[in-house]
């Protein structure tokens, strides 16, 4: 009986210590990409976004070789704890003994302290640095549960109206841009600074020269390192979605996004995203017209590693598909992705008029060092992470310049890049610029005290996403 014993616990000590490592290193990977520990009930549904992130960065291949290294590395130290513990079988009977009885009174305690609550725990002088890390990990699949009931209440409490809304904006377009992996750090880091300073006093030289002015400000993202539909979702629903469950839940829900409440003012809508090679079922909850997803932009071009196209060839495409002579107000959502991870190869602008189908991209598809040799170097992918945000600035001046007239233009970033980018312990702020060529519609928001031109300063004001669609709309009405 005790032989048996013995063999039980020594499979169930194996399953669990392997499980343990395996959490940690998940943990890790999630400390690394998103800055804080791996969810067993909420990132199981991310994994293939994590694929997509080291596919894109090492390249396919390299990518399953460190997956199944990784994976041999687990098996190999999960093997050999297996086979350490067999020592139990040259002990004496009477030592298995006493060692197989310990060990059931030390797992029935756990147990037990685990199915008590919280403050039961404490009240026996126990908390959780007794058994850290799972319940840790207990704690959190069950806070998990309890937020989605918070924001069930969330999803029913809602300050704005259906509409119709937007009267100060009649006859104007609206373009949302989101700009992949733009945070402030990128802004305030000294590493950055100086590039990212003068893009941005250029951008303001050349818009204004166009007849555009400009305000610049701050929000705070619901996530960072990626995860990027988190933030689109917070942004539009007004609601704070941070994590998959409260997305999932949201566009299952009746809240109307700010694209359903332009659309209801009389506007048309439409989605541009070029990240988009799959279903999106999902696009049915935000309420767009059109969507134009990687396939449906007409890139003839080569891919630049992961990012299915450049982002002048996107924007020139929405020009050509959506803002036609003549066209009926339109609000537009595009997410730019030239500075999404790996950040290499980094396009460059070419004249607007020769885009054409994009194979203009092609050489410059093909340049530069492949990102495993990139990667290689953190102090090069700094620099190139840097060189992707200038481009997309670069390019979005340019843009605004040409096709500003009658439009509002609101520019922000997602979220913030990787702790590879940003060091430990940066902020979740990102920048947000609106621009357009009507001073009126700027004096709307003198209330959000936001920096006059493409700059914004250390005290200028933070608001979260999800407060960013009520101010909106109570600005425009």
């Amino acid at each position: 009986m005790s032989g048996r014993f013995l063999a039980l616990l020594r499979w169930s000590a194996t399953l669990l210590a392997g499980a343990m490592l395996l959490l940690k290193l998940a943990d890790l990977g999630t400390g690394i990409a998103f800055q804080r520990p791996f969810n067993p009930y909420l990132d199981v549904k991310i994994l293939t976004d994590g694929w997509n992130l080291l596919s894109g960065a090492v390249g396919a291949r390299e990518a399953v070789g460190i997956i199944c290294a990784g994976l041999l590395a687990w098996l190999l130290v999960v093997a050999l704890l297996y086979w350490s513990l067999g020592g139990f079988r040259n002990l004496s009977s009477q030592t298995r003994r006493r060692l197989a009885i310990g060990s059931g009174v030390l797992l029935l305690v756990g147990l037990t302290l685990f199915a008590v609550q919280d403050d039961n725990r404490r009240n026996l002088g126990v908390d959780a640095p007794t058994f850290p890390y799972i319940v840790n990990r207990i704690d959190m699949i069950r806070e998990s549960n309890a937020d989605l009931d918070r924001f069930e209440a969330e999803l029913g409490r809602d300050a704005v109206s259906s509409g119709p809304h937007f009267a100060a904006l009649s006859g104007m377009d609206v373009v949302l841009v989101f700009i992949e992996s733009y945070g402030r750090s990128v802004i305030e880091d000294p590493s950055y600074a100086l590039r990212i300073h003068d893009r941005l006093a250029a951008v303001e030289h050349e818009v204004q020269a166009s007849g555009l002015q400009a305000r610049s400000g701050w929000l705070t993202s619901p996530t960072v390192g990626g995860l990027s539909w988190l933030a689109h979702g917070t942004l539009l629903s007004g609601l704070w979605v941070d994590n998959q469950s409260r997305y999932d839940r949201m566009i299952t829900s009746e809240r109307r996004s700010l694209n359903s409440l332009f659309r209801a003012s009389g506007w048309r809508t439409a989605a541009v995203m070029p990240a988009i090679t799959l279903d999106w079922p999902e696009s049915a909850y935000f309420g767009y017209d059109r969507v134009h997803a990687a396939a449906g932009l007409g890139y003839k071009g080569k891919p630049f590693n992961w990012v299915t196209m450049p982002d002048q060839y996107t924007l020139a495409a929405f020009e050509k598909l959506e803002r036609s002579p003549g066209h009926r107000p339109l609000m537009a959502e595009i997410a730019l992705i030239s500075s999404h991870a790996p950040w290499t190869p980094i396009p460059s602008l070419v004249d607007w008029d020769k885009v054409g189908d994009g194979t203009i991209f092609n050489d410059q598809a093909e340049s530069g060092d492949p990102a495993s040799v990139v990667w290689a170097d953190p102090e090069r992918v700094r620099s190139q992470y840097a060189a992707s945000i200038d481009y997309a600035l670069e390019t979005l001046g340019s843009y605004m310049a040409r096709y500003g007239e009658n439009t509002l233009f609101i520019l922000l970033g997602d979220h913030q890049p990787a702790s590879i980018i940003t060091g430990e312990g940066a902020s979740r702020d990102v920048p947000v610029h609106l621009v357009t060529g009507n001073p009126e519609i700027l004096k709307r928001i003198d209330p959000w005290k936001w920096q006059p031109g493409m700059l914004p300063t250390k005290d200028t004001p933070v608001y979260r996403m999800d407060e960013f669609r009520q101010k909106f709309v109570e600005s425009f009405d």
